[in-house]
């Protein structure tokens, strides 16, 4: 690895770390410059995954202590969310790169696209809600709610952006309303995910170290950044720069795995 490389990926991971903690989206940038400077397709994700997940973790320790959600309905989604990213992961190992090369542009667009609609998926969540509080579930609500996060855990074990805003959605439909509990519960179930699909990786031997450890750097420096300066950024310009970022990308790789 170059030193230009080198500053690339710190520069890239500040970014990353920074926009996830004011808005999320953090690996339309980490991403995308892992493949630029020659990480083959896989490694890429899963270097990016690896790289980003420190300073995930970093947020299940600060929003702890809203964590309230009855054990009935927590542990099966973590269990769920430990299968599922650990199938995920698997899938991904055993994807070969031209194929994964290929599907890029749709999981990049896919992901934007549920930046865009998961607050709509959350206010249409509210609308149909009949529960009257968390801990009044069902059994076959939470069922369901099994069914849903096991899908969200293996498309986040395979590349994993945009699961919260579905999180946030089905959390909304559990009859949950505190936002604070309702990110604090999303934070650790992403944290679970991400978590499993790390250690796949490194089992699997599929992270670029020398790359990934430059990345961590500047996603935990630019993780704290955002963590101080969130509040005074314009949510709005941010969350249309990812916007226009993730659509940017998309058509560049549609264009370059034509």
């Amino acid at each position: 690895m170059h030193p230009k490389q080198a500053i690339t990926l710190f520069c890239a991971g500040v970014i990353a770390g920074t926009l996830n903690a004011v808005a999320g989206g953090g690996s339309f940038i980490s991403f995308p410059l892992l493949l630029f400077t020659g990480v083959p397709p896989v490694q890429a994700n899963a270097s990016n995954t690896v790289a980003l997940w420190p300073g995930l973790a970093m947020s299940v320790a600060s929003y702890s202590r809203h964590l309230k959600a009855p054990p009935r309905l927590l542990v099966p989604l973590v269990a769920t969310s430990v299968l599922g990213g650990l199938a995920g992961a698997l899938l991904l190992v055993k994807t070969p790169q031209r194929t994964f090369l290929h599907l890029i542009p749709w999981l990049l667009l896919g992901a934007t696209l549920l930046f865009i609609f998961g607050n709509r998926l959350r206010a249409m969540a509210i609308k149909t809600n009949s529960a009257s509080a968390v801990e009044d579930i069902s059994w076959r609500a939470i069922a369901m709610a099994c069914l849903l996060q096991l899908a969200v855990g293996t498309y986040g074990g395979y590349f994993g952006a945009g699961i919260g805003f579905v999180m946030l959605g089905m959390m909304t439909l559990l009859g949950m309303r505190e936002i604070h509990v309702m990110n604090a519960l999303r934070i650790l179930l992403a944290a679970v995910i991400n978590a499993v699909a790390v250690v796949t990786f490194i089992a699997s031997g599929a992270v670029f170290w020398g790359q990934c450890l430059v990345m961590m750097a500047g996603a935990l420096s630019g993780g704290w950044f955002g963590a101080q300066y969130a509040q005074k950024a314009d949510p709005r310009k941010v969350r249309w720069f990812i916007i226009a970022l993730g659509f940017g990308l998309s058509t560049y790789f549609f264009i370059k795995t034509r």
